[in-house]
């Protein structure tokens, strides 16, 4: 285990950077004068699957060697790459979990791989979650985890340190592409990825929750990162599926066949809303012929 103040090497990992872009042929695009590229983050590392890495290496090199607290949801694939993160370079982990009443149940797999990871898993009632970023409840969750000194990560890893990771998206695909589409979850690749690209290019998010809250917040963060908004980006709500982790038969059945069409892994929470819309857009004439897309594809299902 590294000694306090000691930033690791997260070049041993190894990360895939930049990640590729793949042209894909799909009639959907073509027959409209489109052209698909998917930008492959979910290959930059195994375990630190695509815009996880991008957003937590900044926070781990700042974290010095301290122990990394975070917040999650008990299927969050954020406090699964916080905890592999700790197993691969020796950090010990702490993850706040949204729900006193599973403490008592056995561990959903999701959280049994956190804690197999080596992650302290520290329970909270729901009241005391959603009032998680108060400074007074705050310390109170760190007392009662017994990590008053660890460095700590947002829900969803968005803060100025993981939006300044994810500029580096953006400049990757500077020249590569007209629009570059990704979903959002608490819109901290976004807010990067769009202040990240050149002039005339866009950045198009797809919220995979439902709210309508998320352009305050992909403003706000770009004000914390850059000191005021960045880029041309746009939000389209219309296809969060009833919310996070929810799905329907239609949307499942559309993720097979782009699996099949491209021999390309949709995970579901994220990827295959965004590219259920992207296609959706292209039927609706959204795109002028001659536009070249890149959709991200941010993360591909963990390792069980």
């Amino acid at each position: 285990m590294p000694s306090p103040d000691t930033t690791p090497d997260l070049t041993t990992l190894r990360p895939r950077l930049p990640s590729p872009l793949q042209e894909s042929e799909d009639e959907r695009f073509t027959r409209r004068g489109l052209r698909l590229l998917l930008k492959r983050d979910d290959l930059i590392h195994p375990e630190l699957i695509g815009n996880k890495w991008r957003k937590l290496a900044p926070n781990l090199e700042a974290a010095a060697g301290r122990t990394v607290l975070t917040f999650g949801g008990a299927y969050s694939n954020h406090l699964r790459a916080t905890a592999a993160a700790g197993r691969l370079l020796g950090l010990p982990t702490v993850g706040v979990v949204r729900g006193q009443e599973l403490a008592d149940r056995p561990l959903n797999p999701s959280l049994a791989r956190c804690a197999a990871d080596g992650m302290r898993l520290h329970f909270v009632d729901r009241s005391t979650y959603r009032h998680k970023s108060d400074p007074s409840t705050l310390a109170a969750v760190l007392h009662a985890a017994g990590a008053q000194d660890a460095y700590v990560v947002p829900e969803g890893g968005s803060n100025t340190l993981a939006v300044r990771g994810c500029r580096a998206l953006g400049e990757e695909l500077r020249g590569r592409a007209d629009v570059v589409a990704v979903a959002c979850g608490t819109g901290g690749t976004l807010a990067g990825l769009a202040a990240g690209l050149d002039t005339g290019q866009r950045a198009l998010g797809v919220p995979v929750l439902k709210g309508g809250f998320l352009e305050d917040d992909v403003r706000r963060l770009q004000v914390e990162a850059f000191g005021g908004p960045r880029g041309d980006w746009r939000l389209d709500d219309r296809f969060h599926f009833g919310g996070y982790a929810r799905t329907t038969p239609e949307l499942d059945a559309f993720a097979r066949d782009f699996e099949q069409r491209h021999s390309v892994p949709v995970e579901g929470l994220y990827v295959a809303k965004l590219l259920y819309g992207l296609v959706a857009l292209a039927e609706e004439g959204a795109f002028p012929r001659g536009t070249a897309i890149a959709a991200v594809v941010t993360g591909s299902q963990f390792p069980a």
